[in-house]
């Protein structure tokens, strides 16, 4: 093994007990040089088409010096939020880490002992080796490795179940912040609240992506922190979609019409600037802090509107599928994982119009029913 890569030379000599002896201290002597760092594979095998690739000035860059390359080169073809998401992880994780490392020398054994020194949650955990594996996705392109030591493979520490973050605000808790609010300031939580939009793309909506006929407006656009104002696309594809509008979200946008309808494109604005809000920070410390104070209700961060938004769908009954569509999910999986405590709990009679509907199609034609057992609606009782 040789910088990750097993290596394997055929010798052209007869498999004679002295020769296979010689082949033995041969291969002795390069993993001797291997471990003391002083192997060279080229002069070992000078004539290897492998050769190459090992040599030293295509071997010797260090992990700092690629993910600096890879980082700049990330920059055009991803979004300004994921690029700096990768930024914080490349600076503040990835290279402190293991920034001296050889490319060459990454192995797996390596990552997941780093790994397992850092005091951060499976999230962050996550997050860092997805960033590192792109990144050697991209090496093996460059050909600076045979392989990805990362790829199929996944570190994870067990933790307690937790949920989420999911703290949504009560009824009682929704009244008292919005009567402790006037203006575009109540437009945009009560929208925010009963639409269960991302702030991201609360803050991109446009007065054009609202079809009033059909009563939903159409999520196409997010505005991040790290944007810096400049509209983006939605991050997946689920998440261009359009988002029923209920009673208190179109209320809300009625009532918006009187600030922005006519003047600008944006739907929300910071009504301390008139304009176009940057992003949540703005939101949260402007506008969201002193709301909350002001009604006396305990602190979360704005997200926590999206949340309450699916608690409500879901402890009214709306089909998780539903919900997940207007959330921007691709499945409803995630929306049971993580909002299953406010799904209703089956009653007792659970199961039993599946069971009265296809028994009946089941007795057609004979017209019989079970002993004990009470006749659908249509259907005659026979012994």
């Amino acid at each position: 093994m040789y910088r990750g890569v097993r290596c394997r030379k055929r010798i052209a000599l007869k498999p004679t007990t002295t020769n296979l002896k010689r082949a033995e201290q041969h291969k002795a002597a390069i993993e001797h040089a291997i471990a003391n760092g002083t192997f060279d594979y080229s002069v070992t095998f000078p004539g290897s088409a492998r050769a190459a690739k090992f040599a030293p000035e295509a071997s010797r860059e260090t992990v700092s010096g690629f993910l600096g390359r890879w980082l700049e080169s990330k920059r055009k073809h991803v979004s300004s939020s994921t690029f700096e998401g990768y930024r914080k992880i490349v600076e503040h994780r990835l290279i402190p880490g293991l920034g001296k490392l050889l490319v060459v020398d990454v192995k797996r054994k390596t990552v997941r002992d780093w790994l397992d020194g850092l005091e951060v949650g499976n999230k962050t955990l996550s997050n860092i080796q997805s960033c590192l594996r792109s990144a050697l996705s991209d090496a093996v392109e460059e050909e600076l490795i045979d392989s990805n030591p990362l790829a199929g493979w996944t570190y994870s520490r067990k933790e307690e179940v937790k949920d989420d973050d999911v703290d949504p605000f009560s009824p009682e808790e929704q009244q008292a912040i919005l009567a402790a609010m006037d203006g575009q300031g109540r437009n945009l939580v009560q929208f925010a609240l009963w639409s269960g939009m991302r702030t991201s793309e609360l803050v991109g909506l446009e007065w054009g992506d609202v079809d009033w006929l059909r009563g939903e407006v159409h999520v196409m656009r997010a505005i991040t922190q790290a944007a810096k104002g400049k509209a983006e696309v939605t991050k997946t594809t689920s998440s261009r979609r359009s988002v029923k509008l209920l009673g208190p979200a179109l209320e809300a946008l009625q009532a918006q019409k009187a600030f922005t309808y006519l003047a600008h494109q944006e739907v929300f604005q910071n009504p301390r600037t008139g304009e176009r809000w940057a992003g949540d920070g703005p939101i949260r410390k402007t506008l969201w802090q002193y709301a909350l104070k002001r009604a006396g209700v305990r602190y979360r961060r704005p997200y926590q509107t999206r949340h309450t938004y699916a608690s409500m769908m879901l402890s009214a009954g709306e089909h998780p599928m539903w919900v997940a569509q207007q959330m921007g999910h691709s499945d409803w999986t995630m929306i049971a994982r993580v909002y299953g405590k406010w799904m209703p709990a089956a009653d007792m009679d659970a199961g039993s119009r599946a069971e009265l509907m296809w028994n009946d199609n089941a007795k057609e034609g004979s017209g019989r029913v079970r002993p004990n057992e009470t006749a659908p609606a249509g259907v005659r009782r026979t012994q």
